[in-house]
């Protein structure tokens, strides 16, 4: 996007106030989304967004300023802004960049390519299939969106690097109606793809898990009241980790002492059958990085192993404070935006025990098949989770299906408690957007299959 000798001389110039540091990272994002509503296309749109921004870092301040004119001039102007607030540190320098060998994520069919008639062709299919589950299905919404950014990030200690990624996200979303009223059911299939994620998973096959979650709860009951046992299954169910814990160990919470794990580091945080992996190099998955948005390599850092607090996520900043190599989790939205800590695909290791198993030893409880939105108080570690698909534990069998309720809980404690892990680790296949300080990025989770002896329902039974 950029040539090297202009980066050269813009980071240099970024540093002509004394910065100790100085960055630029360029973004080339084009975008492409359809939507189709009980029949009507109402969205087909795409676009490009292109532009570059400049950090500057002297002791504790920093000063940021983006462009979207990529020209010498147009870094240079964003250089001279960013360096203002950068007074009396490092000293003017020359900068040499070395570029970094960077392997992009394989695609084999880019969305772009693909004809718009056919994307349109593919939402038909998924909401057919849909409709296919009977009279009761009274409103579908099938959409599809792909992304491909290129990026580039080039620093005052040499770096260079470029990546190159693409992804793909299917959605559909069906409202039944019955003599409980009206019920609604989601499937999402996202992955760091081109057009090849449907060769695998058809959209057929998304369009009827839709329609059955949906039809399911026409029949459900009302989900129980209080403090019960919890099987969730492998998969979607990470998302709880990802909320109730995994921010609490992005070093920048952890700095402003507003993490439940601030301070724990050696300490026995969790049971002795949990470790969680934060991880951006496997293929495919939502939450992949070659490299994070500060040029650094995607990384599998090990958070808790054997529920032993081992590690933090870290970016430039917070690595460059604790005298620690970066983690690859320096992410950041778009170019306009600062990078922050955060995950990539977090996920709890496979155990040994079955998932079967830990279904028939639990008397009474809830299976929980799907987790929706929630929210976390870092600071406590408390949450509450929506059961978007859940059922009711009897004598050791999965029997009702329950209507949508709250999970609720403590996440240092649900860590601490877990008392059985299958080994049938899954990564959930429809990753989503994680929000953080106004910024939201694509992450990964999953989990193997596990139970926690109680857990707070918030159900209208007794």
């Amino acid at each position: 996007m950029i040539d090297k000798d202009v980066l050269e001389r813009t980071l240099s110039r970024a540093l002509h106030n004394g910065g100790d540091f100085a960055e630029v990272f360029a973004e080339d994002r084009v975008n492409s989304s359809a939507r189709l509503e009980d029949g009507r296309i109402e969205e087909l749109t795409s676009g490009r967004d292109r532009g570059a921004g400049v950090r500057v870092i002297v002791g504790e301040a920093t000063g940021y300023a983006h462009t979207t004119d990529l020209t010498e001039d147009g870094l240079r102007s964003a250089a001279e802004v960013a360096a203002a607030a950068a007074r009396g540190g490092g000293g003017v320098r020359d900068v040499a960049l070395e570029r970094r060998p960077v392997t992009p994520a394989p695609i084999a069919v880019r969305p772009e390519d693909v004809a718009k008639a056919d994307k349109v062709e593919l939402l038909r299919r998924g909401e057919s299939a849909a409709r296919a589950g009977g009279s009761s299905i009274k409103q579908v919404m099938v959409s599809v969106a792909n992304n491909r950014r290129r990026i580039l990030v080039a620093n005052s200690d040499g770096l260079l690097a470029e990546d190159d990624a693409t992804r793909t996200r299917f959605m559909v979303q069906c409202v039944a109606a019955g003599d409980t009223g009206m019920q609604t059911g989601h499937e999402i299939v996202s992955a760091t793809r081109g057009w090849e994620l449907f060769d695998d998973r058809s959209p057929e096959s998304i369009g009827e898990e839709a329609a059955r979650r949906a039809l399911l709860k026409l029949a459900a009951r009302p989900a129980p009241s209080g403090s019960l046992p919890v099987v969730i299954a492998a998969g979607i169910g990470g998302v709880l980790f990802h909320e109730a814990c995994g921010h609490g160990l992005e070093a920048d919470l952890v700095d402003k002492d507003a993490s439940v794990f601030a301070g724990r580091m050696g300490q026995q945080v969790a049971s002795p059958l949990v470790t969680l992996v934060d991880d951006g190099t496997p293929l495919g998955e939502w939450g992949h990085l070659a490299i994070d948005d500060e040029g650094h390599p995607s990384m599998r850092n090990v958070l808790i192993d054997g529920g032993v607090l081992t590690g933090y996520m870290w970016d430039h900043i917070r690595a460059g404070k604790h005298a620690r190599g970066p983690s690859g989790n320096g992410r950041r939205q778009t170019y306009r935006h600062l990078p922050m800590v955060r995950m990539t695909n977090t996920y709890l290791l496979a155990g040994e025990g079955d998932p079967e198993d830990l279904i028939a030893s639990t008397p009474r409880g809830v299976y929980v098949k799907q987790l929706t939105g929630g929210q976390v108080n870092t600071a406590t570690g408390d949450f509450v989770f929506g059961m978007g698909e859940s059922y009711l534990i009897e004598d050791g069998r999965i029997t009702e299906p329950l209507r949508e309720s709250n999970l609720i809980g403590n996440g240092p404690d649900v860590l601490r408690t877990i008392d059985a892990v299958a080994g049938d680790l899954e990564m959930a296949g429809g990753g989503g957007m994680c929000g953080k300080d106004g910024q939201s990025v694509p992450v990964g989770v999953g989990q193997p299959t596990l139970r926690v002896p109680a857990m707070t329902i918030g159900g209208t039974a007794s």
